[in-house]
């Protein structure tokens, strides 16, 4: 492939990307309110450690463990920035 084709399948997957980050988004935003409804925290630190060990079993590579924990620590911490944004308006 050429590099014109690979930076092509890259703005593809990235747009793919863009779409499943904001479909996630939405979900948690439902469990953000259930978890009001019922009074219960946002973060849930058991919950966040088995999304991380199952991302890093799931993990075939490139990326390394580490690099899977982080990108998912961050994907979790704008989901539970947006359930506590959320939470606040109403």
């Amino acid at each position: 492939m050429s590099i014109d084709e690979i930076r092509i399948a890259i703005n593809r997957i990235d747009n793919d990307l863009l779409h499943l980050f904001n479909e996630r988004a939405s979900l948690a935003l439902e469990i953000g309110h259930i978890k009001k409804n019922l009074d219960l925290p946002i973060y849930d630190p058991r919950r966040e450690k088995l999304i991380f060990e199952k991302m890093q079993q799931e993990n075939p590579g490139p990326l390394d463990n580490a690099a899977v924990v982080r990108l998912f620590e961050r994907v979790i911490d704008e989901s539970r920035s947006l359930e506590r944004a959320k939470s606040k308006k109403g």
